[in-house]
């Protein structure tokens, strides 16, 4: 669905790129994330793979057509939601979507069920500007999918929202991918990137330097060891053991027939330690 070969981008009031010889696919219905700290080159990568910044270096491809030659009709099959929501807050909930839905040509969502799927139903006929920060969020996220796009950008998508909110965002989002579209997702959350994301790029300084599945990130960088934790004259210890011998460990045979154990846990890296260690920088 995408392909990036050699992308650079550099502002026009800047004297160093703000994306640097970058390389990437993104598969067809796969959610691909871009991870990486504030000003890394996330969103400027986006900017550019959305048309909205020109005069980039390199090639880029979108579903084997040349960005840059791309026109108006480019608009019909993509989604975007930015972090900052940008609606019209003199207008309801239900006439911002009804607002943008009359701009597209080919069909569409209908408003009221995107509403009730992320919980604002109720709040339809109420003024975006009284609207909290993650009420206009969710307004924000499925205003993007109202033109059924087959391409969806989405920047922090579960930012300013509570875990029950996020939760179903996180939801929708598989939901589409498993209808068969394509999500480009950048995020500094380890977490999101972690339940959502197929692949996922490390960006620091505006060059991708490591790109996989967060599974074989975690696998790759974590120890092949287990912890086990359990219970002896009421104090708490704990003792690690190979992953490779488990099965031939006597005393961890022991431990699982003393019926002392609490919790058993495979010590793979998390995503946020994996980033650290291959960037060398932490997602403040």
């Amino acid at each position: 669905m995408i392909r990036v070969n050699q992308l650079s981008y550099t502002y026009p009031t800047g004297n160093t790129p703000a994306i640097h010889e970058m390389d990437f696919q993104v598969q067809a219905g796969e959610i691909f994330g871009f991870l990486g700290p504030s000003g890394a080159g996330k969103s400027t990568t986006q900017m550019v793979l959305i048309g909205l910044l020109k005069g980039y270096g390199g090639q880029v491809e979108i579903d084997d057509r040349e960005l840059s030659s791309i026109h108006s009709d480019y608009y019909e099959s993509i989604g975007v939601a930015f972090e900052f929501p940008n609606l019209y807050l003199k207008l309801s909930a239900l006439e911002n979507l009804r607002f943008f839905k009359d701009l597209y040509r080919g069909e569409t969502e209908n408003p009221e069920e995107l509403l009730e799927i992320v919980g604002l139903a109720a709040d339809a006929n109420k003024k975006v500007g009284e609207f909290s920060k993650g009420m206009k969020m969710r307004l924000n996220f499925v205003r993007a999918f109202l033109n059924k796009p087959s391409l969806v950008f989405l920047d922090e998508p579960t930012s300013g929202l509570d875990p029950t909110n996020a939760k179903t965002v996180k939801e929708f989002i598989l939901m589409k991918k498993r209808e068969g579209a394509t999500i480009f997702l950048t995020t500094h959350n380890m977490h999101d990137a972690d339940d959502l994301c197929d692949r996922v790029g490390f960006i620091v300084d505006g060059q991708l330097r490591i790109i996989d599945s967060p599974r074989n990130l975690k696998l790759d960088h974590g120890k092949k060891r287990v912890r086990v934790e359990y219970r002896t004259n009421g104090s708490l210890d704990r003792t690690e053991f190979d992953l490779a011998s488990l099965g031939r460990e006597p005393s961890f045979q022991e431990l699982l027939q003393s019926g002392k154990i609490e919790t058993i846990h495979s010590l793979e890296a998390t995503l946020e330690e994996v980033f650290i260690e291959v960037t060398g920088r932490r997602l403040a």
